[in-house]
């Protein structure tokens, strides 16, 4: 993959720290030769993304930001909205991902019954009509609410025992395998995981693991 150009991760709000957070979780996807995975703060965009008007407001500027980049060869809208994902799609001839798509898809690969650790009650209403048009509802075991903001996800020492709350009675509800529902959440994935034995997934892993391979399969 010498000489391909870098997956672009792309963080829609404007919180530098969860960019950074994000970045770390990402560490184990670089390898020498292969392309680079450069992660990018969206200036224009809220600090957290919580709400559909977030999501309606950082469209455009992530349809220019992708349109610009012709130097990439896949991207990563790595918020769980996956907000402007399908226009994003139309700017580009590269592979673009988002990562609740990318998130749902590996939890079914691991599990039967999947959860979704969501920020709030609110993101989680956003996230069952994205279920049933990827026809994904029937295997939804919940989407737990944990009424946080991306700030706190990334940052706040009481998350961990919510997720740890949250994940149990959605193990309780079926779910084989947990998404995290934010990109904040993405440094607690092992910690949870080892805490209540089951495969916890950081989506924005998933998505990149997803460009990775796809820009690997382009270049063989």
């Amino acid at each position: 993959m010498t000489g391909a150009g870098p997956v672009v991760v792309i963080n829609p709000n404007s919180n530098t720290r969860v960019t950074e957070l994000i970045s770390a979780e990402l560490d184990a996807f670089r390898h020498p030769g292969g392309p680079e995975v450069e992660c990018l703060t969206m200036a224009e965009g809220p600090f957290g993304i919580e709400n559909r008007l977030h999501v309606e407001q950082v469209t455009l500027p992530l349809a220019r930001l992708v349109e610009s980049r012709t130097d990439a060869s896949a991207f990563v809208i790595a918020c769980y909205s996956d907000p402007g994902l399908e226009v994003c799609r139309t700017m580009t001839a590269a592979p673009v991902f988002g990562i609740q798509e990318a998130g749902i898809l590996t939890a079914l690969a691991r599990a039967d019954m999947f959860g979704v650790l969501a920020l709030s009650e609110g993101s989680a209403g956003r996230q069952r009509p994205n279920h049933r048009r990827m026809g994904v509802a029937v295997r939804c075991a919940g989407i737990a609410g944990l009424n946080i903001s991306v700030e706190q996800s990334a940052e706040d020492p009481a998350t961990f025992g919510k997720l740890v709350t949250h994940g149990s009675a959605l193990k309780a509800q079926g779910a084989g395998a947990l998404i995290l529902g934010c990109a904040g959440m993405a440094r607690h994935r092992k910690a949870l995981a080892a805490e209540l034995g089951l495969v916890v997934i950081d989506p924005t892993q998933a998505a990149v693991a997803m460009a990775l391979g796809a820009v690997a399969s382009d270049g063989s």
